[in-house]
């Protein structure tokens, strides 16, 4: 079974097409991190009264996930790439920053995004992006990077409502792939339409999807 990259897409707007791979809009990391950390808080109210002798917590909101991760960018040919011709590391980082920090003149905002990789699954925007060059050719050209992403969840306010139906087909689903699954087939047991079969693929960074093999975790993201 190939590996499976780490993933990210630009979460299209209304009325474009479901983005495939090879896709300015889909990144799939050459290199897997190591690790990466997923940071959940809550917001407590702790306004102080005059005179008092303690300080009560009150709820007040759940804050925004965080999630935080490495991408090593390599340009020596050591490590082939997962799609598409090697690429130099300044092209590399243009394709990154593309999907996850380019500004959305439309939509005015930055871009929202979808990462997937195993059981992660993460819908936010870019927060903060930290590129340390490493190694470098003769002319001053970089080999390899380091770039530390953060990022922000973010959901609307009809995703947020949602939530409180863990059981709902509009959120994310991580599913194991057992003999006879097809992707249109698993699109129609969670979705209950089996045309959404190119953007599961496109998330999932398949190159095939007709033949799935027993075993392959696939994330299928909550419908728009």
């Amino acid at each position: 079974m190939s590996k499976q990259p780490l993933t990210i897409v630009r979460i299209p707007s209304d009325g474009e097409p479901a983005p495939t791979p090879p896709n300015p809009m889909v990144y799939c990391l050459q290199i897997n991190p190591a690790e990466f950390s997923h940071q959940r808080t809550i917001c407590y109210n702790t306004r102080r009264v005059p005179g008092q002798v303690k300080n009560p917590t009150r709820f007040n909101a759940i804050n925004p996930d965080t999630l935080s991760f490495s991408v090593v960018l390599d340009g020596t040919g050591v490590v082939p790439p997962v799609i598409g011709p090697q690429l130099e590391v300044a092209e590399q980082i243009e394709a990154l920053s593309r999907v996850i920090y380019d500004y959305d003149s439309e939509a005015h905002e930055p871009n929202h995004v979808m990462i997937g990789w195993g059981k992660l699954f993460f819908q936010g925007r870019l927060q903060s992006i930290t590129t340390n060059y490493t190694l470098f050719k003769s002319s001053g050209a970089p080999l390899r990077a380091r770039s530390e992403l953060v990022f922000k969840g973010s959901a609307s306010i009809e995703e947020a409502i949602r939530y409180a139906n863990r059981s709902s087909p509009d959120l994310s689903h991580s599913v194991v792939v057992i003999e006879g699954d097809t992707l249109p087939l698993l699109c129609q047991r969670i979705y209950g339409d089996s045309r959404y079969y190119p953007e599961v693929a496109a998330f999932n960074g398949l190159r095939e999807f007709r033949r799935l093999p027993p075993g392959t975790r696939l994330h299928f993201p909550p419908l728009k």
